[in-house]
């Protein structure tokens, strides 16, 4: 998985240009493959998440919930969070147009 690993291109890559992603440790949206490339690089200066899909539901309008199992550590490895969260995906042409935190 490109975000447990780091790999920023490979995830915008799944993306639409105009992705909307939240911030969902400081709140609001961040658009665009510039903004996420931004929002993420300054989250991983902070703390370390990492999410594992455990469950995935194809929804109504073409919506995909996926339940993940997420673990944010702080730099020195101190769990801060460890729980199952809701990620509902859109799509556009395959790609993710946007994620909402559920």
């Amino acid at each position: 998985m490109a975000f447990n690993t780091r790999n920023i291109d490979a995830a915008l890559a799944l993306m639409t240009a105009d992705v909307a992603w939240p911030r969902a440790f400081k709140g609001g949206f961040v658009r665009g493959h510039d903004e996420v490339r931004a929002y993420w690089t300054e989250q991983w200066s902070e703390i370390d998440p990492h999410v594992e899909p455990v469950a995935f539901v194809l929804e109504d309008g073409g919506t995909i919930e996926v339940t993940v199992h997420q673990v944010v550590r702080d730099l020195t490895g101190t769990v801060l969070a460890d729980d199952q969260v809701g990620h509902r995906f859109t799509l556009e042409q395959d790609l993710i147009q946007k994620m909402d935190v559920v």
